[in-house]
């Protein structure tokens, strides 16, 4: 998955206390890795396919327009208020130490608001900060679209099923561009949606050729099945 900033921050001078606004589109593809490294062969749990480009935001109407995007996501109405937003700050310490919280769907951890699911990020920190967020909102978005669906549990074990809602849990993200994650940090090499990228963006991305973003991404899936083998006796 990756990301390409396409909106500027209004320039560089702000009034004190203004946000950092920006803008990105994305582009999704599918990457079977473990089918094209041939690393298990003839497994019914295998996910085959090509590497292709699944879906592009530039001929997304619901991406650019907040207000289009409240077909999707019309309880934002919800949870834009200060106490909902006070309790991501829960969600952002789960993040850190373990996974965040499914409870707290509205909250992407340290990262900021879920919501709404479009490519606008109105409190940027830093490119890692705002294409990490958008990581888990585009995850999102395509759960609620039903383009992308669960795939563990006992319910995932015998095939995908709906899952509008995402299961945070589920999936883990590792930076490829511009800076790979190549080494460990504390002990892990990828991280689940929320974490804090300060502690593992420090140094990231720099001006002009690296604040575009390309992410793996990683989903969890539980599968039962096997192999007929048949045996000849002599």
């Amino acid at each position: 998955m990756n990301f390409g900033r396409t909106a500027p921050d209004h320039g560089n001078m702000k009034l004190p206390g203004q946000m950092d606004t920006v803008f990105y589109q994305a582009h999704w593809y599918t990457n079977p890795l473990m089918f094209w490294l041939e690393i298990l062969l003839d497994d019914s749990c295998l996910e085959a396919g090509v590497f292709d480009l699944a879906y592009m935001t530039e001929i997304d109407p619901l991406w650019n327009d907040s207000t289009n995007t409240f077909i999707i996501n019309p309880d934002v109405a919800l949870f834009s208020n200060l106490i909902a937003q006070a309790a991501c700050a829960v969600d952002c310490v789960a993040a850190n130490f373990g996974f965040p919280l499914n409870a707290l769907y509205w909250c992407a951890g340290c990262n900021g608001p879920m919501f709404p699911l479009n490519g606008w990020v109105s409190a940027r920190v830093g490119g890692v900060q705002a294409s990490s967020l958008l990581v888990a909102r585009m995850t999102s978005k395509l759960h609620r679209e039903l383009l992308m669906w669960g795939a563990s549990g006992e319910d995932g074990t015998c095939g995908y099923y709906p899952q509008p809602l995402m299961d945070k849990q589920n999936y883990k993200y590792t930076m490829l561009y511009p800076i790979p994650q190549t080494k460990k940090i504390l002990g892990r090499c990828c991280q689940p949606f929320g974490r804090s990228t300060a502690l593992w963006g420090a140094g990231r991305s720099y001006p002009i050729n690296g604040e575009d973003f390309v992410y793996q991404i990683f989903r969890k899936r539980d599968c039962c099945g096997g192999n007929l083998m048949n045996y000849v006796g002599g």
